[in-house]
């Protein structure tokens, strides 16, 4: 196991009726901005419960974040958070609302030129952020209780990603009943997400994390075994509160610790977000197998473990099983409605060449091995043609 510091300062407030725990949650002298994305938390009720909790609260409000939340709406909410003297902002929404909102918060203060700079960066160059806290209407991203933002910046088909401790919520409500009015799109990309987001921490080099490795297999076992009932329309409350809490653990920070981590996945899904308008987790579904079959050789070892813990394959060579465990995940993700090859997005070889030149331009090496280079980019998404 490696060296690790871990700390996580998110407070969550948990179950039926957190929404109505609001105004206890912050400063009551803080002039509050409630963002949020195309108007669904006023059709799902979120939005009145927000407001009802919110008492006779001054509450500005700054509505439009897009899915793939883009730098352009970001910096008109900057422009009125700083014109209105705004103190704490409010997130209500999944992750892209959540991403954006911090990403804001720490635009707003931010006094060294463009604030693109904050992504370019890193994160490097953001040393305060308004305070913020969050109203989760769709588990996916894990956004509510991390320190990491991406956004996507539309002039220059741009996704770019930033962590900061100065961006941790300092409070997240989790309330599982909101999840009951979401199209089955929305669930199955966050089941997807979620899954990824243990995948790119666990099929890794192995560094001899046994209790991590647990606890990433029960989080991915948990979400294949509650993947049917999440879509069955049902509205299970249990249900959708265990899916709710797999995807913010998945994310936090814990199964992470004392591991070596992998993210090429994301880093080339964040290309075909930036110049095809994918969803997220859409992408996140085309280029993990690829990436698992490029790197068999050097994950085989956690594969073959996937594929025995998780997938219930036994029998065969570590080489059979980590094959097995690629094909069963592969597999997964389309039983839930998720597509896994490019042409389903109407993505073809000749699209390719732009991702492969954008990697080869930044000379970025991805994996856990710094062995994804543009070449073996080009060739993952070759095979999932």
């Amino acid at each position: 196991m490696n060296d690790f510091t871990y700390r996580n300062p998110v407070k969550i407030v948990f179950g039926k009726h957190s929404i109505e725990r609001l105004d206890a949650l912050i400063p009551p002298s803080a002039d509050t901005m409630l963002v949020y994305g195309g108007g669904s938390i006023k059709r799902n009720g979120v939005y009145d419960r927000v407001k009802k909790a919110m008492g006779r609260r001054k509450l500005a409000e700054f509505g439009g974040i897009e899915p793939n939340p883009t730098y352009e709406t970001c910096m008109k909410a900057v422009e009125k958070a700083r014109a209105e003297g705004i103190g704490f902002l409010l997130a209500a929404g999944g992750g892209s609302v959540l991403d954006a909102v911090k990403f804001i918060a720490a635009a707003v203060p931010y006094d060294g030129g463009d604030p693109w700079r904050i992504l370019e960066t890193r994160g490097e160059v953001v040393e305060s952020a308004l305070p913020l806290g969050t109203v989760l209407t769709l588990p996916a991203t894990g956004s509510e209780m991390n320190r990491f933002a991406v956004i996507s910046r539309k002039k220059t088909q741009q996704k770019c990603a930033f962590p900061s401790d100065h961006v941790y919520p300092r409070f997240s409500i989790l309330d599982p009943q909101v999840t009951y009015s979401l199209p089955k799109k929305y669930l199955r990309n966050g089941i997807v997400d979620a899954f990824v987001h243990v995948m790119e921490q666990y099929v890794t080099v192995d560094v001899n994390t046994p209790l991590q490795d647990r606890q990433a297999e029960a989080i991915v076992l948990t979400l294949v075994e509650t993947a049917g009932g999440v879509l069955s329309g049902q509205n299970d409350y249990e249900t959708m509160a265990t899916f709710m809490w797999c995807a913010t653990m998945a994310l936090n920070g814990l199964i992470s610790c004392g591991c070596v981590q992998d993210w090429s996945t994301h880093m080339i899904g964040h290309e075909l977000t930036a110049f095809f308008g994918i969803d997220h987790a859409e992408s996140l579904a085309v280029v993990l197998p690829g990436v698992w079959r490029l790197c068999l050789n050097s994950k085989k070892t956690k594969l073959a473990k996937l594929a025995e813990r998780v997938w219930a394959v036994n029998a065969g060579s570590d080489d059979e099983k980590a094959e097995a465990a690629v094909e069963r995940t592969e597999a997964f993700f389309e039983s839930v409605g998720m597509p896994t090859r490019l042409g389903s997005y109407g993505i073809g070889a000749g699209d390719i060449k732009k991702i492969v030149d954008r990697f080869a331009q930044s000379g970025t090496a991805l994996g856990e091995n710094a062995d994804v280079d543009a070449a073996a980019v080009g060739e993952i998404l070759r095979s999932r043609l």
